[in-house]
């Protein structure tokens, strides 16, 4: 029997496990990214574990999220990466350079290789052939510092493409029918691998569009060959030495096949307030529109930028309509710049903003009250644009540009033949915007600059031998990373000082949770299904640790947040029984007697007790051994500080 290609690759890097389905496996990983709003704090996690500069083939420091720059602390936290960077080995791309996963897609990605980056959408580098995974700060940390990176060994899917995209339906509309017909929650515990003819008709830039929101489906990663689509992308990148031919064998077996004919694919969008709630333009046809951004590290590459240049040519921005437009790498901007499609964006009336994520994190462009705004960006959770009311809609850039200039809703296979939009030979190529690491025999004499809001990483404890605590939060189902810690240009910037950014912890869903939690001290929060979606920002656990929050008990996990829970030594528990979860209420005393032993002796299965109601509720408590470790000491910092010795 065969190997798929993500086997291949998994098989290649493992140190530590085996090759069982749903079991634990450790891999050797090649490169790490991390952005400015969780690198801060992942460079401070560096440092604690004491290893003098990073062991992989190559580490980069992107500044993309908190550009807007309206205080000290974002300037601050730019400084304190790129100091760090230069002294223990790792390259720093500069504020301007473009969105870490558009520029690592043009500059650093290699087929063959695995990538972690604290930010979820990481698997973007699957569109060159990578097993890339979006990880939190504290799994890259002991990764630039040599360790492992542990992950469930995954089901595989493969989804096999016949056919070829009619004229104006996009790459945006192959993901979002994927995420129709496999939901949120459809890929936990699982890589999309994509096969087939059709993948064949699919630049790099357009599988990479697919594989970024996979992320969506809350799967590990997914992936495509690296084939002669790929070799061409990397030529014209004048990196074509690092190029390897890669792809599944006839005969390997998958766990789930789906198959999607992409000459039947029409126009998709994903409707308020789920990637996966997903409308086709002709039921949304003639809705009135307020505003447009394109961008993201989605579908912001030199071929979105072009076909929206060449739908605004000779036309003006509807006046009831903002349009925005991000570039995602310098490289697309300048090359935008210098064959006159930057010119023509102006024109029409595009704002142009600079290449970076912005408005996808909320980072400004936040739509007017109850506004409707189509972007094509990879999330449209309640509130995550700025506006807690915003109605955001997921689109292609083609469906986008026509909409901004219709007004209204527009199916862009209306606007008539499409030209041939060919891959450029060559890229312009200038990285005067990477600035190198210091050689080893300097790193010594750089001094890293700390400023005022860098806070250290909260302090954690060995697991008590019993919890007994108040359930502090209750909250439903699909709560999204942006519900627990949520972004936006208020927040954002203090992403390196946990004490500060713990006030906003929850805030979207009870405005008086932070103040209740630190006032109890200690406490336990129960959710529903899919707990913890979204980014893989670990503030989402750091800052409930920091309000004392010491077990969170769901009816099932989204996958990094799990992983970042056990990383902060919190405890995550999950219902036996789902019909369970109303048994308990917003202050009822829970207790985990003799948890400790409990998890010590390996017990899967514990008993929560609800001193208010006296029910007995029995729990999971699934670890393996590495992960009962991290628990039992306290946290990932603590067990690997104790490994390094």
């Amino acid at each position: 029997m065969g190997y798929t290609l993500t086997e291949k690759i998994l098989k290649a890097h493992l140190v530590d496990g085996e090759f069982v389905k749903g079991g634990e496996i450790g891999i050797k990983i090649d490169q790490t990214l991390t952005q400015d709003a969780t690198g801060t704090m992942a460079y401070l996690e560096f440092e604690a574990m004491g290893v003098p500069r990073v062991k992989t083939e190559r580490s980069v420091a992107y500044i993309d999220h908190n550009t807007l720059q309206s205080g000290f602390e974002n300037a601050d936290d730019h400084r304190f990466i790129g100091s760090v960077a230069k002294k223990h080995g790792i390259y720093f791309s500069r504020p301007g350079n473009g969105i870490c996963h558009q520029v690592h897609l043009e500059r650093f990605g290699i087929p063959g290789k695995t990538l972690i980056g604290s930010d979820s959408h990481t698997p973007t580098g699957g569109g060159l052939g990578m097993i890339a995974i979006g990880a939190g700060g504290l799994d890259v940390a002991v990764a630039m510092g040599g360790g492992a990176y542990y992950i469930t060994y995954p089901k595989i899917v493969n989804v096999k493409l016949t056919g070829k995209l009619s004229p104006w339906v996009a790459a945006k509309d192959v993901i979002l029918e994927v995420l129709r017909r496999m939901s949120v929650k459809g890929g936990v515990g699982k890589v999309i691998e994509y096969t087939g003819e059709g993948v064949k008709t699919l630049s790099v830039p357009e599988r990479a569009t697919i594989t970024n929101m996979g992320a969506e489906l809350g799967a590990t990663t997914s992936i495509f060959p690296s084939d002669e689509i790929t070799k061409k992308f990397l030529d014209a990148q004048k990196r074509g030495d690092v190029w390897t031919e890669l792809s599944a064998d006839p005969d390997a077996q998958y766990d789930e096949v789906i198959e999607i004919n992409l000459s039947e694919l029409a126009p998709l969008a994903a409707c308020p307030h789920s990637p996966d709630n997903i409308k086709s333009a002709e039921e949304l046809k003639g809705m009135q529109i307020d505003q447009v951004c394109i961008g993201s590290c989605t579908n912001s590459s030199l071929m979105d930028m072009m076909k929206v240049a060449h739908i605004l040519k000779g036309r003006t921005v509807h006046p009831d309509v903002s349009l925005s437009i991000a570039p995602g790498s310098k490289q697309v901007l300048n090359m935008l710049a210098q064959n006159g499609a930057l010119a023509i964006m102006i024109d029409a009336g595009a704002r142009i903003l600079e290449s970076a994520c912005g408005p996808c994190i909320g980072m400004g462009q936040s739509p007017n009250s109850n506004g409707i705004s189509l972007r094509t960006f990879n999330r449209n959770f309640e509130g995550r644009s700025g506006t807690k009311d915003g109605q955001i809609y997921l689109v292609s850039p083609e469906t986008a540009a026509a909409s901004a200039v219709a007004g209204v809703y527009t199916d862009p296979t209306s606007l008539g033949d499409m030209p041939a939009f060919e891959m450029p030979g060559e890229f312009i190529i200038n990285d005067n915007m990477v600035v190198p690491p210091a050689p080893e025999s300097e790193m010594d004499k750089v001094e890293i600059l700390r400023g005022p809001n860098i806070k250290p990483f909260p302090v954690t404890a060995p697991l008590a031998d019993s919890i007994s605590a108040p359930c502090s939060l209750k909250v439903g189902d699909n709560i999204t990373t942006d519900h627990i810690m949520p972004a936006g240009a208020k927040i954002l910037p203090l992403r390196s000082n946990i004490p500060a950014i713990s006030k906003f912890c929850f805030t979207v869903c009870d405005e008086d949770f932070p103040a209740r939690a630190e006032s109890i001290g200690k406490s336990i929060i129960v959710g529903g299904v899919n707990y913890g979606q979204g980014s893989s920002r670990e503030h989402a656990a750091l800052a409930p640790l920091h309000l004392g929050v010491k077990a969170v008990l769901v009816k099932s996990f989204a996958r990094i947040h799990r992983s970042n829970l056990i990383n902060a030594g919190i405890l995550p528990l999950t219902f036996v029984n789902e019909y369970d979860y109303d048994k308990i209420s917003q202050g009822d005393e829970l207790a985990l007697e003799n948890v400790r032993a409990d998890i010590e002796a390996g017990k899967t299965e514990l008993t929560l007790k609800n001193k208010t109601t006296g029910a007995d509720i029995p729990v999971m408590c699934e670890l393996t051994g590495r992960t009962k470790d991290i628990i039992l000491a306290g946290g990932l910092l603590d067990y690997t500080r104790e490994s390094l010795k």
